[in-house]
Formats: structure tokens, sequence, C-alpha cells
């Protein structure tokens, strides 16, 4: 019996609860609580017009509304309001109804309080979701009953009246959602930290305060498994609460997982396994490398080794990373839609045995390009820009040339629209050659998420190769 999600029922049942933000991940948490016999009012930006389509899977309900242009202003009189991630927790409109009483919270926060089962999560800046996907897919294929949950699956909360103790729950955790988390998981893995979504956090401080949170709240029976090659996230261990493990391409950790002789080990004292053998990875990149070591080091405890290798060779990447989409006359399309930073993009050229064809930008997240420079110089063959970031890109590429003379024959092309790199970048390209949308930047200046535009670029390709 799950008594702390009995107490959570019995807490919330006929509550006045806000749920700010109506989006795909709210519309189960809506309908779980409604059903809970929770007084629901649900607040979002946008018009009901908008909302058709979201408002039309709530018929029969009786949820109320708070839409468009300030919406936030009758945010009063509330005993509970649910955060949507992407909303800052010191918001007027949210500190007010914090002085008045009201508990601010949000799905992922009374998740951690009422979920009965051992959690494994997954945070950093790049391969938080390949991370989260293999630990899920391993602990699958060794036969557990497993969840895959957080920023991607299904919102867990709406289902934890199924989740039992014995099975095994796998979340990937952005720092939005860790923001004002004060409950922490029984397995962390933070897979790296560089500068991102600093449109959002004030601070490159306050977002790795936010993700620290990820183990800030571990017992010593439980574990932290750290990348021991980023420079933030190996210094991580000097607070860590419980067992701390390190995986690292670079160096040889005394516990934890490192690399010899094309082969992934495990150390844990006395204790040292060959796990896999790279070559066996399905999936392309040094950076999926490490994504396997931070998963081998997240799950050795609880499978077999002969299970870690069979998903090596079964599982072929998540979609929109290094997405192998087609080809044509000889001309590979790859579509890399989830790299919004420059350290994912960098991570995707160096995936390549050749020079590419790039085509990068999109919205503006307040972050620094520099370091793309001397990779473009060296990796790719010609660039076709598009959004905001367009000119930051092209003028990292501009800084190596003056700062080392590399790069200065790269072909560089601006364009409005997607469709207009994609064919331009096609029209450009030879036998041989690899065509890598990888953006570098956020998508919210032309699209509602990656995944609506990494969507967007297999349909140009799509017609592209049946033309």
């Amino acid at each position: 019996m799950n008594n702390k999600l009995n107490e959570f029922k019995t807490y919330i049942k006929n509550k006045k609860v806000a749920v700010l933000g109506i989006g795909v991940s709210n519309i189960p948490l809506i309908k779980y609580l409604y059903s809970l016999g929770v007084d629901v009012t649900a607040f979002d930006k946008c018009c009901k017009d908008d909302l058709c389509c979201v408002i039309d899977q709530f018929k029969g309900l009786d949820i109320k509304y708070s839409l468009g242009d300030g919406y936030l202003k009758n945010l009063k009189g509330f005993d509970v309001i649910f955060r949507t991630p992407g909303m800052r927790y010191d918001l007027p409109e949210i500190l007010s109804a914090k002085e008045e009483g009201a508990e601010i919270t949000s799905e992922m926060e009374v998740f951690f309080d009422v979920c009965p089962a051992r959690i494994f999560a997954v945070t950093g800046s790049d391969g938080k979701t390949t991370t989260s996907t293999l630990i899920y897919k391993i602990l699958k294929k060794q036969g557990y009953n497993c969840w895959l949950g957080g920023n991607i699956g299904t919102p867990l909360l709406s289902k934890i009246d199924e989740i039992k103790e014995t099975d095994m729950v796998v979340l990937e955790l952005s720092s939005f959602q860790l923001h004002t988390m004060t409950k922490s998981p029984d397995v962390a893995v933070v897979t790296n930290l560089s500068p991102n979504h600093l449109d959002f956090h004030k601070s490159m401080d306050e977002y790795v305060d936010a993700k620290k949170n990820i183990f800030n709240f571990q017992c010593e029976e439980d574990k932290l498994i750290l990348n021991y090659d980023n420079d933030i996230t190996r210094e991580f261990k000097k607070e860590a609460k419980g067992k701390v493990l390190y995986f690292s391409r670079q160096q040889e950790p005394d516990k934890g997982a490192g690399l010899k002789n094309s082969y992934i080990f495990y150390k844990d004292g006395d204790r040292e396994i060959e796990v896999v053998n790279t070559k066996s990875i399905s999936i392309p990149g040094v950076h999926n490398i490490e994504n396997y070591m931070a998963a081998i080091c997240a799950v050795i405890d609880y499978v077999d080794v002969k299970t870690i290798q069979k998903v090596a060779k079964e599982f072929k990447g998540v979609e929109h990373r290094l997405e192998f989409v087609g080809e044509k006359n000889g001309i590979l399309f790859y579509n890399d839609s989830i790299a919004s930073s420059p350290s994912r993009t960098i991570a995707g050229l160096l995936s390549f045995d050749r020079k590419v064809i790039l085509i990068a930008g999109g919205y503006d997240k307040n972050i620094p390009y520099d370091e793309m420079g001397p990779h473009i110089a060296k990796r790719v063959k010609s660039m076709f820009l598009i959004g905001q970031t367009a000119d930051k890109i092209h003028n990292s590429l501009k800084d190596e040339i003056n700062r080392t003379g590399r790069g200065k024959d790269i072909f560089v092309c601006k364009c409005e629209t997607l469709e207009e790199a994609v064919k331009k970048a096609y029209d450009s390209a030879f036998c041989g050659d690899i065509i890598l949308m990888s953006p570098a930047s956020a998508s919210f200046d032309m699209f509602k998420n990656f995944d609506e535009r990494g969507k967007k670029f297999k349909g140009i390709v799509k017609d592209i190769l049946n033309t």
C-alpha cells in the first residue's frame, strides 16, 4: 500500500488548485487532479481559440479557465498551485499567491513525494534523453517493469496508481524542473554542464545550482554519477551526500566507467569488468560512448553485462539525435534537431569522419558561441544559417579565421527559412557529402520545439528524396 499517495489524495481532495500552463505535459495532470475531486482552474497565456483542441479533451469535466493576456491576474484564493517547468517560481503573481498561503509545487515535485519505486534521474546540458532512454531500455531488457518520464515519456503523476514498489522509474530532468526540487533520486546522473538556458536563468551560477538539486537531497546509500571530463561536474563530488562514481573517456576512474582498448570497463574497488566493445554500439559519436558509460554506472548493480551488450547492438538512437533521414545521389541527410546549444552541435560534428555541410541557427538563449569557431573551421565544408543566432555562429567562424587563418574557404549562406537552407544545401552538395541539420540553438523563433523543427526538416528531405 502506498501510504504517501493516500495521504496526498486525502490532502488534495476538495482543494482549490491552479495549474499554470495547458501544454501537452499538463493535460494528464489536470485530468488526474480532477479525478481526485479537486476544484481545478487551468491557466494559460494563449487565448481560448488557440487552445480549442486542448480544451476539447476536457469535455464533460468541470474545469475552469483563466486564459490570454493578463491570465495570472486571477491567481488568487488557491490552496495549491502547480507551476509548469518553463515558468519561473519568482514571478510577482506567484510570489503574491505564496504570501497569501498558497502551496507552490509542480507535477514532478509531487511525483517524488509519492513515488514508491526506485528512481533513476538524469540531467545535464547534453545527452539527457539518450542516457535516460538507455537506462530505461537496459532495465526493461533485464525484465524490470519500468516507467520513463520527466522531460520525455508520459507525465508520471497521472500514472502513479499503477506504479509499484518493485518497479523502476527513469526520469529525464531539466534545470526548469529541478529549480525548486527538495527531493533527489536514488540514482542521479549528471552528463555534463555548459552554458545553456541563460534566457531563463538569471546567471550561469543559478543554472548550475538548479542542476545540483538532482543530488542535494540524497542520502548516504544513494548514488551520484558524474562526468569526470567536465570541469563543472567533476567538482560536484565535494558536495555529494551519497556514493560518487565517475565516467570518463580521458581517465581511468577508480570507481566508475572508463575506456580501455576500445572497451568500456566498469571498476569499483577490486572489481573491474569489460562491459561492452564500443565498436558494437549502434549509435554514432564519441558523446554516445559517454552516454553509455553514464548509463552503465547507473544500472550495473541491477542488470547482467549481457543485457547491456544486447541493448548496445539493438538500440538505434532517439529521434532527432543524429538521426539518419535518407540518401539521394550519394548525399546523406542527418537530423540533429535536439542540438539546441553549441556544445551539442560540436558533439555532432565530431561524430563524422569527414567535413559536413552544416545547417544551423535558431532562437537566441543568450549563450556564447565562441567555442564553435575552431570546430566549424576544422569539420565544416559549407554552412547554411537561419534564425536569430545566424550572425553569432558566423562570427565564431570569423573570429577563428582572424586568429588562425583556418576556415577561410568555408562557404557561408544566410537563409530566411529552414526549407530554403535545406534546398540550397542540397543544391551545393556532391556525392559523398553529409548534410547535417544541427542548429546549436533553440527552436522558438520559428517552431514550437525541437520536435516540430526536426519533423519539418525530415519532411523537406522527404520531398527531396521523392523528386
